[in-house]
């Protein structure tokens, strides 16, 4: 990253044998990048012009300016040029997945779907356990249960220990009313609690809470309760936990 940097931030001062196109392409497209992840969104738009000077037929030159465009929350923007990206290069992963990220953050499901699944079926995409969580519960929205509880286990083969399919898996199956099931992957996602690798939420203390009236254990319930009350008062959660007491 500091090569980038040092390439792009001074190009007057290198001859022009010395950087081939290619690779000032893919500079200014890594610079525009890091301007990006720091926040600043002016120089970021700045470097990935003169990315698309160079050429305009660089997928991830037109990636990285539909992510500008979806924080400066310019939808139409961001949209034109995710499609551009995934036109052409329609085997890239992340693309697929960030595309489909948009698409569910605007509500539009069964798109996103589609783009998530397009991210999953690259066996060398380094985040493709993400990819499979993203797609269950683009699945679950949809209400395609069986797809989700099938998404989510692939997931986890690939990482054992993430939480957030452990959590869905749980509520998928305690939904279906297999309790033995769902208590074991809560279980599973309790001992990362234990670990201290992650923290409650909202959804995992109101799944521990009905878990815990299933199995009798008022206590414990009790407990998840105060901490749903404590941490997460205005959430959803919370809300169909005091509903329950009615």
């Amino acid at each position: 990253m500091l090569l980038v940097v040092g390439c792009s931030s001074s190009p007057g001062r290198q001859k022009s044998a010395e950087v081939s196109p290619e690779k000032a392409l893919e500079a200014y497209t890594q610079l525009g990048l890091q301007y990006l992840r720091a926040g600043d969104l002016v120089s970021a738009k700045d470097a990935l012009q003169r990315a698309m000077e160079i050429s305009d037929e660089h997928a991830g030159t037109y990636n990285a300016l539909a992510l500008v465009f979806q924080i400066e929350q310019e939808p139409g923007l961001a949209e034109q040029n995710f499609r551009r990206a995934v036109s052409l290069e329609p085997e890239t992963a992340s693309y697929h997945n960030n595309f489909g990220a948009f698409l569910y953050a605007r509500g539009r499901y069964k798109e996103a779907c589609t783009e998530l699944e397009r991210a999953t079926e690259d066996p060398f995409y380094t985040q493709r356990a993400q990819a499979f969580e993203n797609l269950g519960r683009c699945f679950r929205i949809i209400e395609r249960a069986d797809a989700a509880e099938h998404t989510f286990e692939r997931a986890l083969r690939l990482s054992p220990r993430r939480p957030l399919a452990l959590l869905e898996l749980a509520e998928i199956h305690l939904e279906a009313g297999r309790l033995p099931e769902a208590q074991q992957y809560f279980d599973q996602f309790s001992k990362l609690i234990d670990e201290r690798r992650v923290e409650h939420s909202p959804q995992s203390l109101w799944l521990g809470i009905q878990l815990s009236r299933q199995r009798g254990s008022n206590t414990r319930g009790a407990t998840f309760a105060l901490l749903l009350k404590n941490l997460f008062p205005q959430s959803a959660e919370y809300a169909s936990y005091k509903e329950s007491l009615q």
